[in-house]
């Protein structure tokens, strides 16, 4: 890992400030962004759209960058989740001006090509809610290392929705309708998919998609792990 290159109040503004994203005014601005620095706990201010606005070095020391490296980049560039219908329930609820604690399980890898790991944000709406949608205060708790996934689950985003459509009971017609494919079409990604996970008809298709992890369990409609 990189060092954070940066002590005391100076870790969370970095090398490029804040990013015009955080006002702070006199002391009491200073005082939040050296209590930001001194946290173990990776912290990030972002946007409702998820542009991080300031991190403080346990956030950055993620991917082995220094705090001011982060601003502008957006959560989902950093960190995969591994539930789509989180984010789904986030947006929705920040779009209704709800203010409960969210918490989204997710991915990422140590130094953005290291050791893959997973843990889960803690997504907090601060701030005013008009006229501008609430920034987001998000804290990171980092769990182990991500097990990997079994053989042959790799697939690529085509042969996913259409696992997801099979799996919601959709026909042959309404999928290729949906992903811009003829029937010929599906039938060749349903036909692969068969022979490589050498299951017979497209119940087991979908069954083993849950078994190995490329269909969310527990969610309606169907939805991938990306």
């Amino acid at each position: 890992m990189a060092e954070d290159g940066a002590g005391g109040a100076g870790g969370a503004r970095g090398a490029g400030g804040t990013g015009g994203g955080v006002e702070h005014t006199g002391g009491w601005g200073n005082y939040f962004l050296t209590l930001l620095d001194r946290l173990p706990l990776p912290v990030a201010v972002c946007r409702s759209d998820g542009e991080v606005l300031i991190a403080n070095p346990a956030m950055a020391n993620q991917w082995g960058e220094v705090p001011g490296r982060l601003n502008g980049r957006n959560l989902l560039d950093l960190f995969r989740p591994r539930d789509r219908a989180q984010l789904e329930r986030l947006g929705e609820a920040l779009r209704r001006g709800y203010r409960s604690r969210y918490l989204v399980r997710v991915c990422w890898r140590m130094g953005g090509d290291g050791a893959a790991r997973e843990g889960e944000l803690s997504i907090d709406p601060v701030g005013e809610a008009a006229p501008n949608r609430p920034a987001l205060l998000v804290l990171l708790r980092v769990g182990d290392e991500c097990p990997a996934r079994p053989e042959g689950a790799e697939v690529s985003p085509v042969e996913e929705r259409v696992l997801a459509l099979a799996a919601s009971g959709a026909t042959t017609a309404a999928m290729g309708k949906a992903l811009g494919l003829t029937v010929d079409g599906v039938n060749y990604h349903l036909t692969r998919l068969s022979r490589r996970w050498r299951v017979p008809n497209r119940t087991a298709l979908v069954a083993r998609a849950y078994v190995l992890g490329v269909l969310t369990p527990g969610v309606w409609p169907p939805a991938t792990r990306r």
